[in-house]
Order: C-alpha cells, then sequence, then structure tokens
C-alpha cells in the first residue's frame, strides 16, 4: 500500500548559526562571519512522512540557496542532498550503511564532498535480535517488519537474518508499505514469537500508531530508539542520538574552517543507548530478566 499524501511542514530549512560557528578573531571591530546551514530531513511528528520526490525538492531549493553546508539527517536525505550537489560540502548523519547504498566508496575516504556520521545497518539489527533472544530465552520465530522502498531495508534485513539464524532463530520479514498497514499485517502474524522493525522513517514518524498495533498483538518487541519506549514500547536499542547530532556538529564546524568533506573519515557511534519499560512489561507479563535490565542506559518505571 501507497503512503498516504499528507500535508507538510518543511524541515528543510536554513539555520543562521551565530556562535556556533564564526570568522577569525582578530579585530575588536570586526563583524563575524555568519554562515548559513541547510538541514534537510524526513518529517517526525507533528511533521509529516515526506516522500523522496519532496524530499530531493527541498534539497534542490537549499543548493539554489546557496548555503554553506547541508547537514543531512537519515539515508534519505544524504542521498536527495548528493543528488542536488556535487559542490556544496555535505554532512550526514543517522545514515545506516552508507557505502552499501553508494553514498560513499569507503568510510575511510568518502571523497567528493560528502562526509558524516554513519551506523552499521547490518550490526544494529542483528544487536536487536539478539537483546530479544536476551528477553526471551525461548524465542523461536520473530517477525520484522520491513519497508521495502528504503535503501537500507535489505541490509537490515540480512543482519536480522544472520543474527537469528546464529541463535536458533527463524526471522519472518514482513512487508509493509505504510501505517495503515501496521496492525492488518501483526495481526496475520501466526507462530510469531516476538516482532522488531526496520530502522526507517516510516517507523519513527508513525510510533505511536506502530507501538499501539504491536500492543494489540500481545508480543514483545524491540524497538529502534528510545523514543519508542517512551511512546509505551517495550524495549529499543540504538545509537545514543544527541551523540550523533553533537559529532555532526564537529564536522560542520571544522568543514566551515576550511576541511574537505572528502579528507574526512565517516565516522560510526560509540555510544548505544537501551531501554526498557517496565511499565509495558508488567501489563503485557513480561518479566525483564535482572541481567538485561542491569545493561539498561534508561527504564521507564
Amino acid at each position: 500500500m501507497a503512503v498516504r499524501a499528507v500535508s507538510l511542514v518543511v524541515l528543510a530549512f536554513l539555520s543562521a548559526l551565530a556562535g556556533f560557528v564564526s570568522g577569525p578573531i582578530g579585530d575588536a571591530q570586526a563583524q563575524p562571519q555568519v554562515y548559513r546551514i541547510g538541514f534537510l530531513s524526513q518529517g517526525q511528528p507533528p511533521k509529516a512522512y515526506m516522500d523522496a520526490l519532496k524530499l530531493s525538492q527541498f534539497a534542490e531549493e537549499l543548493v539554489r540557496l546557496k548555503v554553506d553546508v547541508i547537514l543531512a539527517r537519515a539515508s534519505s536525505g544524504a542521498m536527495a542532498a548528493k543528488k542536488a550537489t556535487r559542490s556544496i560540502p555535505i554532512v550526514f548523519f543517522a545514515v545506516y550503511g552508507p557505502v552499501e547504498i553508494g553514498l560513499v566508496p569507503s568510510l575511510g575516504h568518502p571523497g567528493g564532498n560528502i562526509t558524516g556520521v554513519a551506523v552499521n545497518a547490518s550490526d544494529m539489527a542483528g544487536k536487536r535480535v539478539q537483546l530479544l533472544k536476551d528477553l526471551v530465552p525461548t524465542l523461536k520465530r520473530v517477525a520484522m517488519l520491513s519497508h521495502p522502498p528504503h535503501p537500507t531495508n535489505a541490509v537490515q534485513l540480512e543482519g536480522a537474518a544472520a543474527a537469528a539464524r546464529a541463535v536458533g532463530m527463524q526471522l519472518e520479514p514482513v512487508p509493509v508499505r505504510g501505517a495503515d498497514d501496521f496492525a492488518p499485517a501483526l495481526k496475520a502474524l501466526r507462530g510469531i514469537d516476538a516482532v522488531l522493525h526496520a530502522d526507517t522513517p516510516l517507523f519513527i514518524t508513525n510510533r505511536a500508531r506502530l507501538v499501539e498495533a504491536v500492543a494489540a498483538s500481545r508480543l514483545p518487541a524491540i524497538y529502534a530508539a528510545r523514543v519508542y519506549v517512551e511512546s509505551g514500547g517495550l524495549m529499543s536499542y540504538g545509537s545514543d542520538v544527541p551523540d550523533l547530532w553533537k559529532r555532526a556538529a564537529v564536522y560542520v564546524d571544522k568543514i566551515l574552517k576550511g576541511a574537505k568533506p572528502g579528507d574526512l573519515p565517516v565516522e560510526q557511534p560509540t555510544a548505544f543507548d537501551l531501554a526498557i519499560n517496565k511499565r509495558t512489561a508488567k501489563a503485557m507479563g513480561v518479566t525483564i530478566p535482572p541481567s538485561l535490565a542491569v545493561r539498561a542506559d534508561h527504564i521507564v518505571e
């Protein structure tokens, strides 16, 4: 089912960053140089889901506005920015598998006008499968809601499937095209012990509906970020998002001070976040093993 068309508040905007990056310190009367940063990202509530065509149009608009740097969130934003310009520096963050999706030729030498902070899509999906097994050791079959149009969908499925095989579980991909598919897809499952999902904008944009649909299924689930747990989800594991923002900002700063994007290696996250909602676990009758609870960075009591 196609994603339904909805209104959108544009999330491609310009920010004047006074105080973040300024010109050389010298004459006290000299005016500091103020740079313009274009920010490109698919929407999250209260913003709507943005399709690839609109995202490309906004990237082209940033190029016409002659911003100094484009900060692109997620693979969709990064790919749209790369397609729009070969000259304006691009810093991406929270991108899964930049080499696999053709964003950069290598992490060590991205080349061209682009660099940023990436996430290993395969490893992250595999880690979530392992955490589900730690939560419920008797798991045999796990369903993974996937979003086939997304460029990293296949990589995430492969990582989850490999991890499932390693711990003696079977992974069943369940493709969805939009939020209206969540509930019907979960209701149609048979013989499934737990659920996870691909980490794509479709799911995080519609996280309330996803959490609600999973709750109705009564299946243990792990999500891709803490915001799902804060919305009532059982458990989540992902990169520390504020840390990704900070590291991307450092690269923007370096570029505006003269560094070439292609010479800056693509970084990978070193900080991760495991969150557990004990209130949800109690409502579902799920016991959180002490060995898992002690590893959590955030617990909703």
